[in-house]
């Protein structure tokens, strides 16, 4: 995703615009290179918190690596949604049919559902206009009480803050774990918790604490979920006895080991990996396991 392209309506809501638009600008900061645009059928959008936006109104050229981000606006009903022209539809249609990631934010699922991008597919709105959203599309499958869902390369969230765990979960995707949890502890955005945990990326359901010493060592599992990382190596590390880190580790993420979470680590990835076409001997030794059957309990054990 080497373009980040904003779709920008009137009555855009800041933080839905703003939360992910700071975590790519992060991860530029870096050395991932995104380069973010902002376009809108008009050149002066306003906002739903009165401060008016400045836009282009020409698209970049994209390709199947770029991503659009539809932020969600101030709407009673989204029925009373602003309009929007069959051109700007049509680019977000045109751009996930040659294999490009489309996203909203809030009541910006309003728009993929008028591209037709929910038909047939796991999506989620903020919970004030979810029955709403289902009867307007009554061929999507809207999945409620979640932060965010991923659907064949069509990601949507609940709304506000939330727009920043999607940025932060395709962070993750694209450049892994490590990176991503770069980006939220460099934004000060450690964990949001989900109702349905396998939405909920792993280096942010277990950083719901404050334990700067099991910051620390997450850092290090995460940089290098892929590889051993015996505790006393761990320990020393962060500062602390083998003992003093994991009764800290598994305090601060209830109950989990620092091997049990460089495991969750490696599953999560595992998982994305063979969702993409790879075999599950393929994805154990790309995430670090000797074999698959580690993958496999640890597969059998999650399901």
């Amino acid at each position: 995703m080497s373009h980040i392209v904003f779709f920008l309506v009137p009555g855009v809501h800041l933080l839905d615009l703003a939360g992910p638009a700071q975590v790519f600008s992060t991860a530029t900061d870096f050395g991932h290179a995104y380069t973010l645009h902002y376009v809108a059928e008009q050149s002066q959008v306003p906002t739903a918190q009165g401060l008016p936006l400045v836009a282009r109104l020409d698209w970049p050229e994209l390709g199947p690596d770029d991503l659009i981000v539809v932020p969600g606006w101030r709407a009673l009903t989204l029925a009373d949604s602003p309009a929007i022209g069959e051109a700007g539809l049509r680019v977000l249609r045109d751009h996930h049919a040659r294999g490009g990631t489309v996203a909203s934010v809030c009541a910006g699922a309003d728009a993929l559902g008028r591209a037709g991008l929910l038909d047939g597919r796991r999506c989620t709105t903020h919970h004030d206009v979810q029955d709403e959203l289902a009867r307007r599309y009554p061929r999507a499958a809207v999945v409620r009480d979640v932060l965010y869902t991923t659907d064949d390369r069509v990601v949507t969230s609940a709304g506000i803050a939330s727009g920043i765990d999607l940025a932060l979960h395709l962070i993750a995707t694209r450049h892994g774990p490590a990176v991503g949890a770069q980006v939220a502890r460099d934004m000060v955005v450690y964990a949001r918790r989900n109702g349905d945990e396998p939405q909920a990326s792993a280096m942010l359901r277990y950083r719901s604490h404050l334990d700067d010493t099991v910051h620390r060592a997450q850092d290090l599992l995460d940089a290098r979920f892929d590889r051993p990382v015996p505790l006393p190596d761990l320990a020393t590390a962060v500062g602390v006895s083998e003992r003093t880190l994991t009764r800290l580790f598994t305090r601060a993420t209830g109950g989990l080991t620092p091997l049990r979470y460089q495991q969750s680590l490696r599953l999560e990835r595992a998982e994305h990996l063979i969702s993409h076409g790879a075999t599950v001997d393929a994805a154990a030794r790309a995430v670090g396991f000797e074999d698959a059957r580690m993958l496999r309990r640890l597969r059998a054990r999650a399901a």
